[in-house]
């Protein structure tokens, strides 16, 4: 008897605790986001658009020269995937969650090829609000058009329509590919494939995001050690870059947004 008494007072003295275990506690709050590691801090997700020759890294490369004395740190996501698969994947919501972030740039919003259906946006409207959250101006990343394919208007309404619903600057990528190519027919910018980039397209889309996200007229740039064309090849697409964001406004549907 003396026994089971000496338990019990040892199994209530154990539930009351002394110090608060988890659960007693309530629910934690969560850690703020980590800060950081540079003064511009570029997060990329996307698919093998945004990894084909680096744009990333070109990106980086480009504001780097647009803002001299300030340092740049780029990071892409994990995997090749469409913004609806990065929106549920572990390892992109975790640089999301936990990371403060500048411009989070966002490509492979899925499409229809023909045009006869559409796709929903939300995945990719609730990534433009977690930037947000993260402390990041979100950048909608629009890719070229298709080698003879007709569709720059419907592939940069779709996104706008993103920005519509979550504020959100739209880089007018695919309406400087159609000027080059019509004002320098042989400077071809598609790889082989015709859908994928060749190093002249993609340092010409990088231009257009580092300008999105600077503001710095990318005709005012130096000729950069980067795979995209020789000097004269890169000053005739700094130019063509130049134009297009006069045209289109890549900061219309992001106008209260810090340059």
């Amino acid at each position: 008897m003396h026994r089971l008494l000496l338990a019990a007072l040892l199994l209530a003295l154990a539930a009351c605790g002394s110090g608060g275990g988890g659960s007693s506690q309530g629910p934690t709050t969560p850690a703020p986001p980590t800060a950081g590691v540079a003064d511009i801090n570029l997060l990329f997700m996307g698919n093998s658009h945004t990894q084909y020759h680096f744009v990333p890294d070109q990106v980086a490369t480009m504001v780097r020269a647009a803002r001299p004395g300030r340092s740049v740190a780029v990071t892409l996501a994990p995997g090749s995937m469409f913004l609806d698969e990065h929106a549920v994947n572990p390892g992109t919501t975790e640089l999301l969650d936990h990371r403060r972030w500048s411009f989070v740039v966002l490509q492979a919003q899925r499409y229809s090829s023909s045009g006869l259906f559409s796709y929903p946006i939300g995945a990719a409207v609730e990534l433009a609000r977690k930037a947000r959250a993260s402390g990041g101006v979100p950048v909608m990343f629009p890719e070229w058009p298709r080698r003879s394919v007709n569709e720059t208007q419907r592939i940069f309404d779709l996104h706008v329509s993103i920005a519509r619903a979550e504020p959100a600057c739209v880089a007018p990528v695919p309406q400087a590919w159609d000027l080059s190519l019509a004002r320098h027919p042989t400077l071809f910018l598609h790889d082989d494939d015709g859908n994928h980039s060749n190093p002249r397209g993609a340092f010409l889309a990088a231009l257009v995001i580092a300008t999105t996200i600077t503001g710095v007229p990318p005709d005012t740039l130096p000729t950069l050690p980067i795979d995209g064309g020789d000097a004269d090849q890169q000053a005739m697409l700094r130019r063509i870059a130049a134009e297009t964001v006069l045209a289109y406004n890549p900061r219309q549907y992001c106008p209260a947004d810090p340059l």
